[in-house]
């Protein structure tokens, strides 16, 4: 997938961890041939996932162990792009992302072996990076955000890959997530709501109770 890869790459630098690479990025955004400007996200999940992804993407090409220096010139290369405009959706979506991000960190044995058990004959190194990270991310909300439903963290997956994984990408994140919402424990999404000290259950919000808690 080094296709694939280097697309990825053109958002932020693959070891673009030091300052005059920063710099460098900058100036390619300031000059008359700029990439244009990003389609604005409309909601801060997508951008929080999209981030998380890209850092856990860039986090395992770079191969360092330094988590906290790589966050930080993360956001750096974030805002010297251009691409991510100040302002609420993007402190709201970063927020999101980093507690994505130290989510799967925290978790990753246990995510991987996830991705080992359901991708059958795919050894979880010969994966893409890029659709390796995106499900990283999905499995981990699907395993702790009981307020999102399984169906909008797999969907938001398969789109975040239309536009950073290959054609095949939607089709096996699609397969292997599904796997794993089979296996969730019956009543971890959206669960019923604490009872009253009268013992009747709280009424339901229904305006909230339909469509994504994104």
């Amino acid at each position: 997938m080094m296709d694939e890869e280097k697309d990825l790459s053109t958002v932020f630098e693959e070891d673009g961890f030091i300052e005059e690479e920063l710099r460098e990025l900058k100036k390619s955004f300031a000059g008359k041939n700029a990439a244009p400007p990003r389609e604005v996200v409309r909601h801060f999940k997508r951008l929080g996932r999209e981030l998380a992804m890209q850092f856990l993407y860039q986090y395992e090409i770079a191969g360092s162990d330094d988590l906290t220096e790589n966050l930080e010139n993360f956001w750096k290369q974030a805002e010297y792009s251009g691409k991510f405009a100040e302002g609420r959706i993007f402190r709201k979506g970063r927020a999101y992302a980093e507690k994505l991000i130290a989510g799967v960190l925290e978790k990753m044995d246990h995510i991987n072996s996830l991705l080992e058990k359901f991708s059958r004959q795919w050894d979880i190194t010969r994966m893409p990076v890029v659709d390796k990270n995106i499900m990283r991310v999905a499995i981990y909300e699907l395993e702790n955000f009981p307020d999102i439903p399984a169906v909008v963290s797999i969907d938001e997956a398969i789109e975040i890959s239309k536009e950073f994984g290959s054609e095949r990408s939607g089709l096996f994140i699609n397969g292997i997530l599904n796997s794993v919402k089979g296996e969730l424990p019956p009543g971890s999404k959206n669960p019923p709501p604490p009872r009253t000290g009268k013992g009747t259950a709280r009424p339901r919000n229904n305006a909230n109770s339909i469509g994504e808690k994104k």
